[in-house]
């Protein structure tokens, strides 16, 4: 590409709020982050969703003629609608015109286009999404994966989620010596089972990783682990459940804090405070998950993405292009491969 600037492929026609926040997002994503954006879409749309005094020769339109629909079948409507824009989008990725792809559309859409697209980095089995959750420790999230691109997890896979997850975690969110962990119902290693007693078995034999055992479902808001690793039904759970944990707090927060003139004088003294915390807790400060595994950076948002998550989102790829994710997980197969090669 002739310019070193982070080029994000948007997805304009994918999600609830299509495109008006989607567009606003990446907007804001190209003032405050310094990215080229790829809006890809209906043009006619994409227009009518900028704000009335912005120059359109500053801004990347894709045309894109069709949509996929959150209720259709994802790999056969990937397959019926080669125009569809997260078809556009990827597409985009693999010819090198864009570094990524973001998009807040229908999520098995998004990564059957990313497999078919992209393909799978060599050495992963199976492609996982990974999400950033907030602990009770400032400043120290912990990345779970998988959040729903597997609902049925061989040990194998599990062990590969790890791998990536460490890498993700130390180069992006600068975790020094990631601890993992595997999701599990009691710490011991006996328990739970038998895949996950075998992935247990083989997390702890592998020493690209720094595994320290089970994490049942209190620890994994506790701080003690950076990343856990489990399959995408129970992930895909434990994200929702997170999320609508965050909202509720936030609700009461609003609906309690300005009771009385007390409350009113409270509020207006906490607003930093209270600012820091809807950071900490609201699932739109982090934008989406990661899918790790395929050949290009893939952010999948949330169905009910506004403007800020859709912000977060472009910000999550671009640092992954920056820390180049992609280039460290192929080397560190390619380097478990030759020394699998050179004890044979």
């Amino acid at each position: 590409m002739e310019s070193t600037c982070v080029r994000i492929a948007i997805d304009a026609m994918g999600g609830d709020h299509a495109p008006g926040e989607i567009v606003a997002g990446a907007l804001r994503a190209r003032e405050e982050l310094g990215v080229e954006v790829l809006l890809v879409g209906d043009p006619q749309q994409i227009e009518a969703a900028l704000p009335s005094k912005t120059n359109l020769g500053q801004i990347e339109i894709v045309s894109a003629t069709e949509a996929i629909a959150m209720d259709e079948e994802p790999l056969s409507a990937i397959r019926r609608k080669p125009k569809a824009s997260i078809n556009v989008a990827m597409n985009l990725v693999k010819n090198k015109q864009a570094d990524g792809v973001v998009s807040a559309g229908h999520s098995g859409a998004a990564m059957a286009a990313a497999l078919l697209r992209l393909g799978r980095l060599p050495g992963i089995d199976r492609p996982a999404i990974g999400a950033v959750f907030p602990t009770l420790i400032a400043s120290k999230p912990v990345l779970i994966l998988d959040v729903g691109a597997n609902v049925d997890c061989r040990p194998k896979f599990l062990e590969q989620f790890a791998v990536m997850g460490s890498i993700y975690s130390e180069y992006v969110l600068g975790t020094s010596d990631p601890k993992v962990g595997l999701l599990n119902i009691g710490e011991e290693d006996s328990k739970g089972n038998d895949a996950a007693v075998r992935a247990n078995q083989m997390l702890r034999e592998n020493s690209q990783i720094s595994f320290i055992g089970n994490a049942e479902g209190r620890d994994v808001l506790s701080g003690r682990f950076d990343v856990i690793v489990c399959d995408g039904f129970v992930g895909n759970v434990l994200l929702k459940f997170a999320e609508a944990v965050g909202d509720i707090v936030l609700q009461i927060l609003r609906e309690e804090l300005p009771q009385g003139l007390r409350g009113q004088i409270g509020s207006a003294i906490l607003k930093p405070n209270l600012k820091r915390i809807k950071q900490r807790v609201d699932h739109a400060e982090h934008g989406g998950g990661l899918l790790l595994g395929v050949a290009g950076i893939c952010i999948i948002g949330h169905g009910s993405s506004q403007a800020p998550s859709i912000f977060n989102a472009i910000r999550i790829a671009k640092e992954a292009v920056d820390n180049s994710v992609l280039q460290r997980i192929q080397s560190q197969y390619q380097n478990q491969s030759l020394q699998q090669e050179s004890s044979q």
